[in-house]
This record gives C-alpha cells, sequence and structure tokens, in this order.
C-alpha cells in the first residue's frame, strides 16, 4: 500500500476527479442517462460525485430522484452534506412541496450551527414560500436580508402573497431588491396583474423599457394579457410593436397572447394574421387560442374547420381545445356536431369531461330551445352541477320563457350560491316575460328582503387611452347634453327607418312611452352615441358591457350600424355581436 500522495492515491483521485467532471458535463448537457452510468461504474465516490447527481437530477426535474440520491448518500458515514448538497436537495424539496424533509434539514442546519446564507438560506425561503409557510419564509428573509434574496426565493414568495391575495410584502421585497433582473421583474408585473393592479403593471413595464431589465417574451406576454383585460386595442398593439423591434414578436408564448389579446379587444382579424404569422411554431395552445377567438366571435363553422385540420395534422387536443370547439357548436346551434364532439372528447381522445365541458353542452342544449333534453343532461350529469350549469339552463328559461323550469334552475342555484342576484333577476324577468307580474313582484320582494343587490349593468369604450364609463340612464358623464342630444336624434333617425322598440325587453308593469324612454337610454345605447361624437367618421367603435345586451339594444344597434355606416363591436359577458350594414355577426342567435 502507498503512502498518503503516492501514485496509487494520485491516480485514484485523478480518475475520481475525472469521472466527476464527466458527470457534470453529461448533467448540463441534459444526458441523465450516461451520467447515471457514469456514477454506476465509479468505485469510489466523494461528496462532489454526490453533489453532481443531486443538483443535476433537481435541475432537470427529476426531485424525487434527487431526494433519492441525498438519502443514499447519507447512509455512507464518512460524507457529510455540504452547502451544495443541502441548496440542491432543499430546492428539490421545495420543488415537489416535501415540507417534512425539508423541516428535517432545515433542523439539522440549526443544531450543527451551519451557515444558511446564500444559496442555502435561498433555497430554504423557497421552500417554505412554496409549501404556503410564508410567515416562516418572511423571517428568513429578515435574518438574511434582502440583499442575499436571490430571483427564485423572490418569484416563490411572490407567488405565496399573489394566492392569499395579499402584494403589499411583495411589492415591499420587490423595492429593496439591489440587482432586479428580467426574471424578478416579470414576476412582480404577473403579481400586479393577478391582484388586479394594471396601473401598477403598466407603470413597471415603462420603467423597464425606458431603463431596463430588456423586457422578455414571458414580460411581453404577460403585459398582452393586461390588454385583454381592458380590451385596448391600442395598448396590446404597442406591445405588439415592442415584441416585434425586440425580435421576440414570433415566440410561441408572446404569440399565443397575442391571439388572446386581439380577439378580446374586438379585432378577429388582427387574431387571425398573428396565426398565420406563426404557423412554424403552432401548438396546442396556439390552435385552441385561436378555436376559441373564433367561437367567441360567432365564427362557429370556421372554429370547427380549424379544429379539424388540428386534428388531421396530429396535433393533440387537450380540455380546452374541447371547451372551444363545444362554445363554437354553441354559438351558432350546431345541436348535433356538438353531440359529435362531445363523445368523440371521451370516447376516442379520452378526456374526461370537466364541469366547463358540461356547461358548455347545457348551454347548446338551452340555447336551441331543447329545455328538457338540457334539464335531463344536468340530471344525469356524473358530477354535482355548478353554478354555471344552472345559470345556463336558467338563461334558456328567461329566452324561451318556460316559468316552471326556470324555477326549479333558480331553486337549484340559490341552494349553492344564496346571494346570486342574476338567479333572482333571471326567475323574475321569466316571471314578467310571460305576464305573471304578481309572481314577479313576489320574487323582487324576497330579493330585498334577504339583501341581494342586482348587478348593474355597464358599458363603456376606450377613447384616446381613456376609458369612459356608462350605466342606464347615466348622467354622471361631463358630455351628457350632447350624448343624449344625439341619442334622441339616433332613435328618431331609426325608428323612421322601421327599428321598433322592443317593449317587452322592459320587464315591469309600466306604461309603453316610460319603457320606450327607458330603452333608448340603455348604457350600450349611451356608450355608441358618446363614440360617434368623439371618434371620426368610418372609425370602428369597440363597446364593452358587464351583461348580457338584451334584445332591443341587439335590433337598435343593427339600425344604427347602417344608419352611420360603421361597424360596431360590441363585447358582452357571453360573446363579440359585430354589427355592420344592418345585420350582425351571430345572426340573431346568441
Amino acid at each position: 500500500m502507498f503512502c498518503y500522495g503516492g501514485s496509487e492515491y494520485r491516480m485514484r483521485l485523478r480518475n475520481m476527479s475525472s469521472s466527476n467532471i464527466m458527470i457534470t458535463m453529461h448533467m448540463l448537457w441534459g444526458q441523465i442517462d450516461l451520467a447515471l452510468s457514469q456514477f454506476q461504474h465509479m468505485s469510489e465516490r466523494d461528496i462532489v460525485t454526490w453533489n453532481s447527481m443531486i443538483a443535476g437530477y433537481s435541475q432537470h426535474g427529476f426531485d424525487l430522484e434527487a431526494v433519492e440520491f441525498f438519502s443514499n448518500m447519507l447512509k455512507d458515514s464518512s460524507l457529510k452534506p455540504d452547502k451544495f448538497t443541502l441548496a440542491s436537495v432543499l430546492s428539490a424539496c421545495a420543488n415537489i412541496e416535501n415540507l417534512k424533509l425539508g423541516k428535517q434539514i432545515h433542523g439539522y442546519l440549526i443544531r450543527t450551527d451551519f451557515d444558511s446564507s446564500g444559496a442555502v438560506g435561498n433555497a430554504l425561503i423557497t421552500l417554505y414560500a412554496k409549501c404556503g409557510q410564508l410567515e416562516i419564509a418572511q423571517r428568513l428573509v429578515e435574518q438574511s436580508g434582502i440583499s442575499d434574496l436571490d430571483v427564485i426565493a423572490f418569484t416563490s414568495l411572490l407567488d405565496g402573497y399573489v394566492k392569499l391575495g395579499n402584494i403589499t410584502p411583495a411589492k415591499q421585497i420587490f423595492e429593496s431588491l439591489g440587482d432586479r433582473d428580467v426574471v424578478a421583474c416579470t414576476a412582480m408585473i404577473v403579481g400586479y396583474i393577478q391582484n388586479g393592479l394594471i396601473s401598477d403593471a403598466v407603470e413597471l413595464f415603462r420603467t423597464m423599457t425606458r431603463e431596463g431589465p430588456k423586457p422578455n417574451s414571458y414580460t411581453l406576454a404577460a403585459m398582452l394579457s393586461v390588454s385583454s383585460i381592458v380590451a385596448s386595442l391600442n395598448h396590446g398593439k404597442q406591445i405588439h410593436a415592442n415584441a416585434i423591434r425586440s425580435g421576440k414578436g414570433l415566440s410561441v408564448s408572446v404569440g399565443n397572447a397575442l391571439i388572446a389579446m386581439y380577439a378580446k379587444a374586438g379585432s378577429i382579424g388582427g387574431a387571425r394574421q398573428v396565426f398565420n404569422l406563426i404557423s412554424c411554431y403552432r401548438e396546442t395552445v396556439s390552435w385552441t387560442s385561436m378555436i376559441i377567438a373564433l367561437a367567441q366571435h360567432g365564427f362557429g363553422e370556421e372554429a370547427l374547420e380549424l379544429f379539424e385540420k388540428m386534428l388531421t395534422l396530429g396535433i393533440k387536443a387537450d380540455h380546452i381545445t374541447y371547451v372551444g370547439v363545444l362554445s363554437a357548436c354553441a354559438h351558432v346551434g350546431m345541436v348535433e356536431q356538438g353531440r359529435r364532439y362531445f363523445n368523440l372528447m371521451e370516447n376516442q381522445h379520452n378526456i374526461e369531461p370537466t364541469l366547463s365541458h358540461y356547461a358548455c353542452m347545457i348551454d347548446l342544449l338551452g340555447r336551441a330551445g331543447l329545455l328538457q333534453e338540457a334539464y335531463q343532461f344536468i340530471k344525469d350529469m356524473p358530477i354535482e352541477p355548478d353554478v354555471i350549469a344552472w345559470g345556463s339552463l336558467l338563461s334558456s328559461c328567461k329566452v324561451y320563457k318556460d316559468p316552471d323550469l326556470a324555477k326549479v334552475a333558480a331553486e337549484r342555484l340559490l341552494l349553492i350560491q344564496p346571494d346570486n342576484s342574476g338567479a333572482y333577476s333571471a326567475l323574475a324577468n321569466v316571471y314578467s316575460a310571460c305576464g305573471n307580474w304578481e309572481d314577479a313582484a313576489k320574487t323582487r320582494k324576497m330579493m330585498k328582503d334577504r339583501g341581494v343587490k342586482k348587478e348593474q349593468g355597464f358599458s363603456w369604450l376606450q377613447i384616446q387611452n381613456k376609458v369612459h364609463v356608462f350605466g342606464a340612464e347615466d348622467g354622471l358623464h361631463p358630455q351628457k347634453d350632447e350624448i343624449y342630444k344625439m341619442m334622441d336624434k339616433i332613435w328618431k333617425q331609426i325608428k323612421k327607418m322601421g327599428f321598433v322598440p322592443d317593449v317587452e325587453s322592459v320587464l315591469h308593469d309600466l306604461d309603453i312611452e316610460v319603457k320606450d324612454q327607458i330603452l333608448k337610454y340603455h348604457s350600450e345605447k349611451l356608450a355608441i352615441a358618446f363614440g360617434l361624437i368623439s371618434t371620426p367618421e368610418n372609425t370602428t367603435l369597440r363597446i364593452m358591457k358587464n351583461l348580457r345586451v338584451c334584445n332591443d339594444c341587439h335590433t337598435a344597434i343593427k339600425f344604427i350600424s347602417k344608419l352611420v355606416g360603421r361597424e360596431i363591436i360590441v363585447r358582452d359577458v357571453t360573446r363579440f355581436h359585430h354589427f355592420k350594414d344592418g345585420s350582425c355577426s351571430c345572426r340573431d342567435y346568441w
């Protein structure tokens, strides 16, 4: 046996070092099988060997295997974990939310007075944040100092606070960070958006574009979701231009976000153009986004053609794709096709229907007037129907004036959600539509007695980056006199063209003249009147509404579009309506 420092020891050391380097390189290139083979052929292993395997497995998403390697390493009493071992295994525990093992390692750190700064401390913070132990994570941040917090730990904390709806602590940490890279900034933007702080998200994005760090494709996709939320086409186009200038305009994430943005802002043409441009990068999400966009805009046949093409190309449909497909069938009344696709989803693609799929089928049958079949479909569901299922049936009962079934649907809905104002309103409206004023009054009184407030209808549009909101008979807008004058003028002109106000849309026992006056000043009509006096001729008007557009407004807007020679796009709670030359894209089926 050679002494310490002899040739045999140096040879063993050199061989071990070479093997460790090979393992590290294999892991770096994602060649996990080769790394494992190299590891298994080693006669001796040191802490670097085990660290390379644990870190490599964790970095490639094999966190359970990383934890298993750590457990096997501990069986060798000659080896003690160092900071690299512990940082890697804590990261693995965080990823699989193994709080029990993570706490054991934390206990070991405390007992041995181990230095928990740097990577180990950040891994601990990430572990507790991902496992919902935010108070412990926050204490660790305070102990280690904000300056030592890395991006992974910060984003984990942010996600935890976002889930709790408490963005303030995350914002404080973000503002204290010394090095805010693009990942941290993007995480903060997403946090703002998820908490409804749109202006904060926009301001941070503007700061990034001015001062850095430079936005990446994920930042741009997040900002495009802002445009989708506020339905601002101009804002979305600016982000699109930024994406093109930065060379990220054709990335999958940005492309998918652009499709959703253009569709939600009312520009189905813009969504089509983006979809065509990313033809080389399309995946399931891209096709699904376009199918849903077409369905929302009333192009059901085109949506189904796209779906069939998707299947022909061998692209796998998922459960969200089928929500779009079934919605497309519902929006255009393709009942038989809807039934066929529902069966195809279950039997051929092995996708178990969710509440969303069942709601689409109920909507499809209800819109077609097949109320009893829709009711039977609900009773046959293998899962408990939710508010959306019963609400969909109730809406159809309102359209087809079926008070008996409406009462059943409303009662079931209110058992699930007792303070749902829509259920009371819809049931009262069904009674009113059938001339049963007594039961309508009783329902409204019941609603009042129970302290349930009716949801108010609002419409809004954006003019020169400013959003203008209108309620029914709104008298708060600073240009109210001009708006009412324009609406009075339009009302007279469309009546001369043959428009007859649908006084049955006013579901109260009032005089015809009073109903006519109420109809004239519905929120979407006031928004359109304001748009006409505030924009150049031939400009497309884009109106958003928080409730379903009523029959009278739908008919009136068709006449208005012909009168003024403009396209008027209205997005209500269920879909888009493109009014042009006196007709609507929904073909009066909505």
